[in-house]
């Protein structure tokens, strides 16, 4: 049996890892046995981000419909869990919008909380 060359192979993974090092700086974007490296070391990057951004904004979040609840006389986890035992089931995210944007259905929102605890 003939031997297989692996040229055409080898380029093409090669282009590939220097396609995705586009932008970096300095070698990072020419040679291919630097640019792999920094090519592994930003996946890894983007894979952590993605799990930090979940979080980052739920803190976001958090802290907008605390900001909101500002001098109403309840603290967040006394809302949420008023919320809670209301059967409300609305999340962070859509209860941060309704804050900004809707503050006559956040009050009403407050209201359910409020005389859920009671």
């Amino acid at each position: 049996m003939a031997r297989v060359k692996g040229g055409p192979t080898t380029r093409r993974r090669r282009k590939k890892i220097l396609k995705m090092a586009k932008g970096f700086r300095g070698a990072a974007s020419v040679r291919y046995r630097v640019a792999r490296e920094q090519v592994e070391h930003a996946l890894q990057y983007a894979y952590v981000g993605r799990r930090l951004k979940k979080r980052d904004f739920r803190r976001l979040w958090i802290t907008r419909i605390s900001a909101a609840l500002e001098g109403k006389g309840i603290s967040y986890s006394r809302f949420i869990y008023g919320l809670k035992k209301a059967g409300v089931s609305l999340n962070r995210k859509m209860l941060s919008e309704i804050a900004i944007h809707d503050k006559e259905a956040f009050d009403r929102l407050l209201e359910i909380a409020k005389e859920n605890l009671s």
